[in-house]
């Protein structure tokens, strides 16, 4: 990956938490190609760590890689007190909602007794640290638009929006953020929360949406529906999304959130067939061999509805109204060119997903009792 030439700003050393994962794997080469700073990335490798994500950054020479859990606080210390980092930002989490339902301990683990320890390591080292140091510390915790519920048709989370969470992640996520703010107002941590759309782009894990769907899809695969199709997400481009954060670390006032959003409001279905009618483009359905051995003519005849999501918040929507006027933030991708894009990456690095790869094989997850065949083969095809 070619690097840009980094914006010409005092080197100093950022700590990103979750640095092998999506969203912070991209904000890593987000920061690397923007920046002049030195980055410490922390993660702890879960399946959701992407090998290769990792692998395109861990020999740069700004990138020291820590294999650690945040909720260890010995190894926190030791990482925090080795690289006296200028800024923490947190991304190290569990986030698939279906797995939260199957298991929410791991949730719980990560995303709030997680949080909690980088909060205290980060007031423990603030406390013994110069005036200096101190006034120019951030700690940036991503969170995500779910702790807010579920909106109706009209209607949009706003930072004033009361929480609502609904599904165990969802909780795990908003408990974080309050300790967040906990810490800021107990304790004077310059923190900052930002809570994000649904993501998509490069390195995204294949138990999400869009990349289940163009992997699926590519393979001859059912795709998965859940309910009707009319569940309404809001979806952001990864890159946006981590210039959002970079411009929130610069220039956000430490115990405000902010929320980030596109403004692009999809129902879950018009991201099926979205994505369909890209590989229609990228590769025919006449011209892929396993549909043809399945007999399928058009990506759209692998589509097929399944039980909902216990719990299915029906629609999230984001004002960043805030982040747009206050820091003067706005989305550069059109989403169409976006999940063009995105579904050209996922047809060009396909053999990272195979199931002995990332240990899943697209199976249907989240409905307790009942494992469901997410990617079972298409003969004939179920409408």
């Amino acid at each position: 990956m070619m690097e840009p030439t980094p914006m010409s700003t005092p080197r100093r050393t950022l700590l990103i938490t979750g640095g092998a994962g999506f969203i912070g794997s991209n904000l890593v080469h987000h920061a690397l190609a923007h920046t002049a700073d030195a980055v410490v990335v922390v993660d702890k490798l879960t399946y959701a760590a992407n090998p290769q994500a990792l692998a395109s950054f861990r020999e740069h020479p700004r990138v020291t890689f820590v294999q650690a859990d945040i909720a260890d606080r010995a190894a926190m210390e030791q990482v925090v007190t080795a690289h006296r980092p200028a800024a923490i930002l947190n991304l190290a989490a569990e986030t698939h909602v279906d797995r939260s339902i199957d298991g929410p301990g791991a949730f719980i683990a990560t995303n709030v007794t997680g949080t909690f320890v980088l909060l205290d390591v980060a007031r423990q080292f603030l406390a013994a640290a110069d005036g200096d140091t101190r006034a120019a510390f951030r700690f940036l915790h991503v969170s995500t638009d779910e702790v807010y519920g579920s909106l109706g048709p009209t209607g949009l989370f706003s930072e004033t929006t009361p929480y609502a969470p609904n599904s165990p992640y969802a909780a795990s996520k908003a408990a974080a953020d309050h300790l967040v703010r906990a810490w800021h107002h107990t304790y004077g941590l310059p923190a900052l929360v930002t809570n994000c759309s649904n993501n998509y782009g490069p390195f995204q894990h294949p138990e999400k949406l869009i990349p289940l769907t163009i992997l699926n899809a590519l393979d001859g695969r059912r795709l998965p529906i859940y309910g009707d199709g009319r569940n309404v997400r809001d979806w952001l481009h990864v890159e946006d999304h981590c210039a959002a954060i970079l411009q929130v670390l610069k220039t956000g006032r430490p115990g405000e959130a902010y929320n980030v959003g596109a403004s692009n409001e999809q129902p879950n279905i018009a991201i099926v067939d979205g994505i369909c009618d890209v590989l229609e483009e990228l590769l025919p359905a006449g011209e892929n061999p396993r549909l043809r051995e399945a007999g399928v003519t058009a990506y759209r005849d692998l589509r097929t509805f399944v039980a909902d999501r216990p719990g299915h918040d029906r629609r999230y929507a984001i004002d960043a109204t805030k982040i747009r006027t206050a820091l003067g933030w706005q989305p550069a991708r059109d989403f169409r060119q976006g999940l063009v894009e995105t579904a050209r990456w996922y047809l060009e690095h396909r053999a990272w997903f195979e199931a002995d790869r990332v240990g899943y094989d697209r199976e249907r997850l989240g409905l307790p009792g009942s494992p469901v065949a997410h990617g079972s083969p298409v003969s004939p095809p179920t409408r």
